[in-house]
């Protein structure tokens, strides 16, 4: 069984930085694709960034290309998420999800944290 864990969630001005990071209770940790989606309230969940078991290939949402970061520490068994120039409404919990094989649809991964709050004033 995988257990996810998210953190690094706060407040933030707009404009700014926030490095969100998810651990995971699994010594395969290495073995799965990694994920990061958002939902923001009353808006369903959508995806922000994949990255492969090797981190050699990555997807991102076209809002947060050029902005958000994914990259994982295979060794520490951690996925990042780095936010920069952050706007308002990147406003959402976010959550770590893991899969088999590297996917940007939110039915494809097996397993979810229970998300860290993300929020951006304006």
């Amino acid at each position: 069984q995988v257990q996810l864990v998210e953190s690094g969630g706060g407040l933030v001005q707009a404009g700014g930085s926030l490095r969100l990071s998810c651990a995971a209770s699994v010594r395969t940790f290495s073995s799965y694709a990694m994920g990061w989606f958002r939902q923001a309230p009353g808006k369903e969940r959508e995806f922000v960034a994949a990255t492969s078991w090797s981190g050699s290939s990555t997807y991102y949402a076209d809002s947060v290309k050029g902005r958000f970061t994914i990259s994982r520490a295979n060794a520490r068994n951690t996925v990042y998420l780095e936010m920069n120039s952050l706007k308002p409404e990147d406003t959402a919990v976010y959550y770590c999800a893991a899969a088999l094989y590297i996917a940007t649809i939110e039915g494809e991964f097996d397993y979810w944290g229970q998300g860290t709050q993300v929020t951006v004033s304006s």
